[in-house]
């Protein structure tokens, strides 16, 4: 089956990566940034070998991001981000083809042990199965 597994960020969050303290996070060092990309490396390596890697990537930080939506005449209004009333935000996902819930919990739990530097904020690992086949895939 399927799964989706995501990890969430905030703005704050890339700017500390930057080297920016932020909102009480601290700034991450170059060795830091090494740390975490080596891990999540590692990680990527073993579940392309496994077989279980479908897609996955990293996303630009939310000063990137882009709101489209309908306007009072239908047209689109771009909008730049990050937008004040979001928390948190996709920072990267994972398509994953595993056996089971359990294999996808123990996957997330090597997310969670991404190092990072002291102080800095954990966010919960999301994962979510895909159906085989989803009502948009049907022809209409």
């Amino acid at each position: 089956m399927k799964y989706m597994m995501m990890i969430y960020a905030k703005q704050a969050d890339y700017d500390a990566m930057s080297g920016t303290p932020t909102d009480g996070r601290p700034a991450w060092s170059e060795a830091d940034v090494k740390a975490m990309f080596a891990h999540m490396e590692s990680l990527n390596n073993d579940l392309a070998e496994s077989g279980e890697w479908v897609d996955g990537q990293g996303l630009s930080e939310p000063a990137q991001a882009r709101l489209i939506t309908t306007g009072p005449d239908g047209a689109p209004v771009v909008t730049d981000g990050p937008y004040g009333e979001t928390k948190e935000v996709l920072a990267g996902y994972w398509l994953l083809d595993c056996e089971s819930i359990e294999r996808v919990t123990e996957i997330a739990g090597r997310v969670l042990a991404c190092p990072g530097p002291e102080g800095a904020p954990a966010y919960p690992v999301v994962v979510r199965p895909v159906p085989a086949s989803a009502p948009c895939d049907e022809p209409v």
